[in-house]
């Protein structure tokens, strides 16, 4: 059977353009850590390392006796991450004000019952203090507008400015300053000048 891959199973929220355009977001399951502060700190690392350990355990399942019903192959989708400011008076440059979640996309086959089961499967096999915080849920995210940064993390402040324009332009309006970004690089790999990072945020009709 063919792996599942998001980047042509789902390509309109993976693989956008690099100018901005409205889509609808349908719901989507996550596995989700909350959390404040830096992303280049420790604690960041830890929490990114334990949803990917409890991402592959899922993915991994169809070699352990309980083959969970439904299972397909499939690869891991990308890290996700929700961004806001704990204190919206204080300017988005200092990254020790920042409120996030991040998240990593499930498979359609994974229920409630068998996410505490994983996670425990988890605990035992990859030892994390953040495996505690992992929650599973679904997030509708609906009319947005998004597009594909190729950059730095810093200069993210000049897409969200053709975003907005386009937005503007086109007769919707951005409902929050909270923002959506998906990353396709791995930074530790990949030089900061060819980052590939989705950016989305919510937006209805004027």
């Amino acid at each position: 059977m063919e792996k599942l891959d998001y980047r042509k199973a789902y390509k309109d929220l993976y693989l956008p353009k690099t100018t901005p355009a409205i889509i609808t977001v349908p719901p989507i399951n996550f596995a989700m850590i909350d959390g404040e502060g830096d992303p280049n700190g420790e604690e960041f690392a830890i929490a990114t390392a334990a949803l990917y350990s409890f991402s592959y355990s899922v993915k991994m399942s169809y070699k352990s006796n309980n083959v969970p019903e439904g299972y397909y192959p499939y690869i891991v989708f990308p890290l996700e991450g929700v961004w806001d400011l704990i204190d919206k008076t204080v300017s988005a440059k200092v990254k020790s004000n920042f409120a996030y979640t991040i998240m990593i996309r499930q498979p359609d086959f994974l229920t409630e019952d068998l996410f505490e089961h994983f996670l425990s499967e988890t605990k035992k096999k990859k030892p994390n203090v953040y495996l505690d915080k992992i929650k599973y849920g679904t997030i509708t995210e609906g009319l947005c507008c998004q597009m594909l940064h190729v950059g730095s993390y810093d200069n993210e402040s000049e897409s969200f400015k053709k975003m907005e324009q386009f937005c503007k332009n086109n007769g919707y309006r951005r409902i929050s300053k909270k923002h959506r970004e998906i990353y396709l690089s791995d930074p530790r790999k990949v030089d900061s000048s060819k980052l590939k990072t989705v950016l989305r945020f919510k937006v209805e009709q004027e």
